[in-house]
């Protein structure tokens, strides 16, 4: 077997992994209901930026090797890293969602009597579902041999990051005044100790 197809393997075997973890907890969010959002037009388009680059763009060059261009051999040590931050990605997502609960929301959502997670991953980081989908995008360009669907998720999802986390942590400081400045003032962002 190629390392061309072992990397497309592995990243549907990603986007599978992602989709079973997430599936119930979708489920579950369609039934509680919510109290405040942020959603709206800007939101859909960050959402679609990122599904694109982490989900239509890449899903087109394993089903048809499009752009053809872009593709170059990738190294069996590259899509060995590959391979581990596709392992990271997916327990730091398990972990995230274990960790919301009931709290979990697809977008920028408060749903009713909701609580300010801290506990879990989110004792040490404050945005690690955001730490997993940049995981998952290196991931993706590491398994993926071309440079425009390889690197679409670092892109698509680079986008909805920085567009997104402003309005999310003021809506969470919004809604939970000074807890989530106490909680915000002693963990990182994305990275233990670093960011």
């Amino acid at each position: 077997m190629s390392t061309v197809l072992v990397g497309k393997i592995c990243w549907v075997l990603l986007i599978v992994g992602w989709y079973v973890i997430r599936y119930p907890f979708e489920r579950r969010a369609k039934r509680r209901r919510v109290a405040a959002t942020r959603r709206g037009r800007a939101e859909t388009v960050r959402m679609l930026i990122s599904l694109s680059g982490l989900g239509i763009i890449p899903g087109i060059f394993v089903a048809t090797g499009l752009p053809r261009f872009a593709s170059y051999v990738p190294s069996p040590f590259q899509t060995g890293l590959g391979m581990i931050a596709l392992i990271v990605a997916l327990v730091l997502f398990r972990l995230t969602h274990k960790a919301l609960g009931r709290m979990w929301s697809v977008s920028l959502d408060i749903r009713e009597k909701h609580e300010l997670v801290t506990s879990g991953i989110y004792r040490h980081v404050r945005h690690p579902m955001y730490s997993a989908f940049w995981t998952m995008a290196l991931a993706q360009a590491l398994l993926l041999p071309n440079l425009v669907a390889g690197l679409a998720g670092l892109v698509g999802f680079g986008t909805l990051f920085f567009l997104r986390i402003g309005p999310e942590e003021a809506m969470m400081e919004e809604t939970f005044g000074e807890a989530w400045r106490d909680y915000r003032s002693r963990t990182a962002r994305l990275i233990p100790g670093i960011y």
